[in-house]
C-alpha cells in the first residue's frame, strides 16, 4: 500500500486508532528508505562531507553531561559548516512517528507530505540561520536504536529526535546545550492497578526502546535492585510508539518512556495516562559528529538566538502546551551551561 493510498484509507476515521496505526506504518516505511523531506527538492542524498574526525571522549570523568558542550558562536567559515554550505543544504535524522514532536497528520491532507512538530520546528530554525533558508533541509527518518550510527557513518550532519544528553554517548557524538528538559516517566491504562515508578511495577512487563536512557535506567535499576525483580523489561522495540502499540494490545503492562513523549502518546490515546511522577532529570540536545566543533558552536548560537526571539516559546505553545501540565518543568528552556 503506498502512503497516499494509507491516508486516503484514514481520513475521516477522526479516532485515535488511526493516528497510531498510521504512525507505526509510517515507521516501517522508514526503516526501509531514507526520508527527504516535502520541502527540498525530493532527493535523499545523504550528509557527512566535510566532517571532523572523532575524538574519543572520557566518560570516566564526565559529570553534567548536559553541561559539556562548547560556547556559541556565530563563525561559519569552519570545516563542517563550509562543507554543509557548499552542499546547500543540511541533512537531519528525525522521528516521523512521535506524536507532535515529528510526525505525519494523517489527516491533514492540505500538507500531508510534511512532517511536523517540535523537533522539526528546531531543524527548520536550525537550517534557516545557517543556510538562510529554513527549507534547506532533507530530513531522515531514524529508528530511536539508529540515532548514533546515523551521525557516526556521515549519513546526517545532525540528529534532532528527543535524544537524550549522557556521559555514555558523549563517548560516541557530540551535542548542543539542552533544548528541553524532561525525565522518565511510567504510562500506563489508566485501569491499571500501577502507580507509578515504584513497587506496583512488581511482576509487570516494561517496554522500552532499545537503545533509549529508558532501557538503560530500567536495566540499572534491576541490577541495584532499586527496580522489582520480578519486573520484566525484556521487551525493547526499534522505535518508541512501538511499545503504545504493545500496550494497547495487551502485550506490555507499562511503558518507561521521557514524560515529555509519555504525554504526547496519551494524547492520543485517551484510555492511557501517565502514572506518577517523573524520576529522572533528562535534557534533550541536538547530536552532531564527535569533532565537528565549529558545527556544534553554530547550533549553539542558533539556540540562543531562538530563546530570545520567541521562537521557542512559540513552539512549545503549538506542539506541546496541551499535552504537558502548566506546572510542567518543560515550559521554559533549560539555561545552558557550556564547558
Amino acid at each position: 500500500m503506498t502512503a497516499r493510498r494509507l491516508r486516503a484509507s484514514l481520513k475521516g476515521w477522526g479516532g485515535v486508532g488511526a493516528m497510531a496505526l498510521a504512525l507505526v506504518v509510517t515507521a516501517v516505511f522508514a526503516l526501509l528508505l531514507p526520508l527527504s523531506s516535502a520541502r527540498g527538492d525530493g532527493s535523499t542524498g545523504t550528509g557527512g562531507q566535510g566532517v571532523g574526525q572523532a575524538i574519543q571522549a572520557r566518560a570516566d570523568t564526565c559529570t553534567d553531561p548536559q553541561n559539556q558542550s562548547p560556547s556559541p558562536s556565530s563563525d561559519d567559515s569552519g570545516k563542517t559548516i563550509t562543507a554543509i554550505k557548499q552542499r546547500g543544504y543540511l541533512s537531519v535524522g528525525v522521528d516521523q512517528n512521535s506524536y507532535r514532536w515529528g510526525y505525519r497528520d494523517p489527516n491533514n491532507t492540505a500538507k500531508s507530505s510534511d512532517l511536523e512538530g517540535f523537533d522539526i520546528d528546531l531543524a527548520h530554525e536550525i537550517a534557516g540561520e545557517i543556510l538562510g533558508d529554513p527549507n534547506a533541509v532533507r530530513f531522515h527518518a531514524i529508528p530511536t536504536n539508529q540515532r548514533i550510527p546515523a551521525i557516526k557513518s556521515g549519513q546526517v550532519d545532525m540528529v534532532v529526535r528527543t535524544m537524550t544528553i549522557t556521559c555514555s554517548r558523549l563517548k560516541d557524538v557530540a551535542f548542543s546545550a539542552p533544548y528541553f528538559l524532561t525525565g522518565q516517566q511510567v504510562l500506563a491504562p489508566k485501569t491499571s492497578d500501577i502507580k507509578g515508578y515504584d513497587k506496583t511495577l512488581a511482576g509487570k512487563r516494561i517496554c522500552s526502546a532499545a537503545g533509549s536512557t529508558a532501557y538503560d535506567k530500567l536495566s540499572a535499576d534491576k541490577k541495584a535492585g532499586a527496580l522489582a525483580s520480578s519486573a520484566d523489561i525484556t521487551t525493547t522495540v526499534p522505535n518508541q510508539l512501538d511499545c503504545l502499540v504493545r500496550l494497547q494490545l495487551g502485550q506490555v503492562d507499562a511503558v518507561v518512556t521521557d514524560g515529555a513523549l509519555a504525554a504526547s502518546q496519551a494524547a492520543q490515546d485517551p484510555t492511557v495516562e501517565l502514572k506518577g511522577k517523573t524520576f529522572t532529570e533528562d535534557y534533550y540536545g541536538v547530536a552532531m559528529k564527535l569533532g565537528a566543533d565549529d558545527l556544534v558552536r553554530r547550533v549553539n548560537q542558533v539556540l540562543v538566538d531562538y530563546r530570545k526571539s520567541g521562537g521557542w516559546q512559540a513552539s512549545y505553545t503549538k506542539w506541546l502546551s496541551a499535552t504537558l501540565k502548566a506546572d510542567s518543568p518543560s515550559a521554559t528552556p533549560p539555561t545552558a551551561h557550556y564547558k
